[in-house]
């Protein structure tokens, strides 16, 4: 049985927007380790269940899929968001 990760995905530290952080992804854990290739040295494996990646809009949707394929899953929680409250006047302290 292939094992699958189901997680949304956190907020991009660097862009303000929230865009697809609502969409719950599943992906495939390796079932091989990499290895480097001899000819050019970059890592890859046989496995390619790695390169899938599935969307759905919300969690029970995934798991529903997780389950009616037979895959084991791991249900990672949403990341907390982290608020920073600051005054404009503490620029200046």
């Amino acid at each position: 049985m292939p094992t699958v990760r189901i997680f949304q995905r956190p907020k991009n530290a660097m862009q303000s927007g929230k865009a697809r952080t609502q969409v719950w992804r599943l992906e495939f854990e390796p079932a091989e380790p990499k290895h480097a290739d001899p000819l050019t040295g970059w890592a890859g494996s046989g496995d390619t269940r790695e390169q899938v990646r599935l969307s759905f809009p919300t969690q029970e949707a995934a798991v529903a899929y997780c389950e009616a394929q037979g895959f084991d899953y791991e249900l990672v929680p949403a990341p907390k968001p982290k608020l920073k409250l600051q005054a404009y006047a503490d620029n200046f302290r």
